[in-house]
């Protein structure tokens, strides 16, 4: 039984920023070199999930880890409230047509985890269609990795209450973050303890364990994210592949 508050929101104790950074910048590269082994392959592709609290770094975590990735081989996808059309239909239709192509890496900035935790935290849904729709999720999962080779990579960025009120009072006094200031954002943050209990409720449901990345520090949240991105891709124990044959050769 997973508890969030058993797992720190904080990098290790002691640890060397600056070899940190420069570790950081080792691995991200190394990610854009295993990206073009999976797009020349074409046999696995690649599906990472942040899901977090308002202002949890999901989107620089996006822009870090592969910022030396080519941009034809990834696709960044951020789910907001669902237009009329997605409405008029199942929750997971919306997500579904963003699934990544085989050699494909795709983001989900949030994820379809939010039609468990914002719906059920406002009580939307009860208990008992909340457990239906993780069952849901976990088929679907599923269904992408023996049906087409698809790993699903998610993480939990793991922020304190401190760190988030930090961030959000910088968006108000930072001109360069005025644009991602949202009243709504200090609402949903009154009710923290209630989104803990729903995100502990969907890591311990979920079939594919989920990743819980401390994000206090920008620096160590980069480092931990690419590190398992990067450790992911090499699972693959991919090669560039070679022609067999060619009348030019």
């Amino acid at each position: 039984m997973i508890k969030l508050s058993d797992f720190s929101t904080k990098p290790p104790e002691g640890y060397n920023k600056k070899k940190i950074r420069k570790e950081t910048e080792k691995i991200c590269k190394e990610i854009a070199g295993l990206q073009e082994l999976l797009r020349a392959n074409k046999k696995h592709s690649l599906l990472v999930v942040f899901q977090g609290m308002d202002s949890s770094g999901k989107g620089g975590s996006t822009r870090e880890t592969f910022k030396y990735c080519s941009p034809s081989g990834i696709k960044v996808k951020a789910f907001k409230k669902p237009t009329e059309e997605e409405f008029a239909h199942d929750f997971l239709w919306r997500v579904h047509r963003h699934a990544p192509a085989k050699g494909m890496i795709q983001v989900f900035d949030r994820s379809h985890y939010e039609d468990v935790l914002i719906h059920r935290v406002h009580g939307w849904i009860d208990e008992e269609y909340c457990n239906k729709r993780i069952a849901a999720i976990n088929a679907w999962e599923e269904l992408l990795a023996f049906d087409n080779n698809t790993t699903v990579l998610k993480f939990y960025m793991h922020l304190s209450k401190e760190r988030q009120t930090e961030k959000l009072k910088e968006r108000i006094s930072d001109p360069t973050k005025n644009w991602k200031h949202n009243d709504g954002d200090w609402e949903e943050a009154k009710l923290w303890d209630t989104y803990m209990d729903a995100y502990e409720n969907v890591i311990n449901k979920s079939s594919i364990p989920w990743h819980i990345a401390p994000v206090d520090s920008r620096t160590y949240r980069n480092y931990f994210i690419a590190s398992k991105v990067r450790d992911t891709l090499k699972s693959f124990n991919e090669e560039y592949p070679l022609i067999k044959e060619s009348k030019y050769a």
